[in-house]
C-alpha cells in the first residue's frame, strides 16, 4: 500500500521532495520531466533534475527517487535510459501523461495516447536499453481527446516491458478539473497484468480510500493534495494501522516552507525562490484557512524576506482547527 509523490512540472523539484519525505508516509518519488530530443543530454542534465543520483537515487531520509524521461523518439529515449541507469537511476520512468500544450505540441507527454503504437516502441526502446534488474515504468492519462484508450495503451506499455504502469484519472482534455474517473482506472488494471497505480483527486485520507476502493489499486501516486497538506502520506500511513495523527500546524507548514525557501537559495536566484514559495502557498490556500488569508499580501511580493516575514504574521481565525479538510 505504497505513496508516491507525483512529479510536477516546476514545483515538485529536489528541495521539496527533501522536505516532503522527511515529513513521512512517501514511500517514492519521481523526477520532473528530462527531456529527451534528437541530441544526447550531457550528465549535469540529469543531475540538475535529479540530484539524489549523487546519492544511490534517494533523498536524504532513504526514500527512492526514480529518473523520469520525456520525448516520443524511441532510439534517444533508449539511450537516454541507459544514460541514466548509468549514473545511478534505480528505476526510470517514461512520461505520457503529461498535459501541457507546449510539450503536446511538440510530440511529448499525453499527446503520444493517440499513437499507442509510438508509446510500445518508446517504452520497448528503454526497457530494452536499461538493464534488466533496474525497472522501466510509466504515467498516462485515460487518453487525450477522451477517456477511450486507457485500456488500449496500457496494454501496449505492458507488452513494451512496462512493469508499472501509473493512470491519472482524466483525459488531457479534462485537465484537472474534477472528478477523477477512478472507474476508468479500473478498466485498465483488469486489462493487464502490469502493476497499476491510481492517481488524481486525492486531498484527504477519505479520498484516498475512496480511489483504493473504486480503482482497485492497492498503491497511489498524489501530487497536489500533498503539496497542499505537507503530513497527508503520513495521515494516510497512519489511517492504514487504523490510528490517526495530529494534523500538521501552521507553523509546522511554514517551517517547512521556510527549509524549502533555504535550500533554494542555493540553486535560484531569489526572485525564483520567491516564485516557487507563492506556487507552494497558493496550494497550501487548500490545506490551511492561514495561507488563504495571507494570500493577497503574500502574492504581491517579489523579495523572500518580505515574503517569509508576510508568512509569519499572526492570523485571526474563527474557533476551529486551523487545518481542518
Amino acid at each position: 500500500m505504497r505513496i508516491i509523490l507525483a512529479p510536477m512540472e516546476g514545483l515538485v523539484d529536489a528541495p521539496i521532495r527533501e522536505t516532503l519525505t522527511k515529513v513521512g508516509g512517501i514511500d517514492r518519488c519521481v523526477t520532473e520531466f528530462i527531456r529527451v530530443t534528437h541530441g544526447m543530454l550531457p550528465p549535469r542534465i540529469f543531475y540538475k533534475y535529479a540530484p539524489e543520483l549523487y546519492n544511490n537515487a534517494l533523498t536524504e531520509v532513504g526514500t527512492p527517487v526514480a529518473v523520469q524521461l520525456l520525448g516520443s523518439n524511441a532510439e534517444m529515449m533508449g539511450r537516454h535510459g541507459a544514460k541514466a541507469a548509468e549514473l545511478g537511476a534505480r528505476q526510470v520512468d517514461i512520461n505520457f501523461g503529461c498535459p501541457a500544450k507546449t510539450v503536446n505540441k511538440h510530440k511529448g507527454g499525453c499527446v503520444l495516447m493517440r499513437e499507442p503504437e509510438l508509446m510500445y516502441e518508446i517504452t520497448a526502446a528503454v526497457r530494452k536499453a536499461v538493464p534488466a534488474n533496474i525497472p522501466v515504468t510509466a504515467k498516462m492519462r485515460l487518453g487525450y481527446d477522451d477517456r477511450s484508450m486507457g485500456v488500449a495503451c496500457g496494454q501496449a506499455l505492458e507488452a513494451a516491458g512496462a512493469s508499472e504502469i501509473v493512470i491519472h484519472a482524466r483525459s488531457k482534455v479534462d485537465g484537472y478539473k474534477p472528478p477523477a474517473y477512478w472507474e476508468e482506472i479500473a478498466r485498465v488494471r483488469e486489462a493487464v497484468s502490469s502493476h497499476v497505480i491510481a492517481n488524481g483527486e486525492i486531498w484527504t485520507v477519505e479520498d484516498y480510500w475512496r480511489c483504493r476502493k473504486v480503482s482497485g489499486c492497492d498503491d497511489v501516486m498524489i501530487g497536489r493534495g500533498l503539496i497542499a497538506r505537507p503530513d497527508l502520506a503520513a495521515q494516510i500511513k497512519a489511517a492504514q494501522q487504523g490510528d490517526s495523527i495530529e494534523p500538521m500546524t501552521w507553523p509546522e507548514a511554514m517551517g517547512l516552507v521556510r527549509e524549502y525557501a533555504a535550500a533554494l537559495q542555493t540553486r535560484l536566484e531569489d526572485k525564483y525562490v520567491t516564485g516557487r514559495i507563492k506556487q507552494w502557498l497558493n496550494y497550501l490556500r487548500q490545506g490551511f484557512v492561514e495561507a488563504e488569508a495571507l494570500w493577497p499580501q503574500a502574492r504581491k511580493l517579489r523579495d523572500v524576506a518580505p515574503m517569509l516575514a508576510c508568512l509569519d504574521q499572526p492570523v485571526d481565525l474563527p474557533a476551529k482547527r486551523s487545518n481542518a479538510a
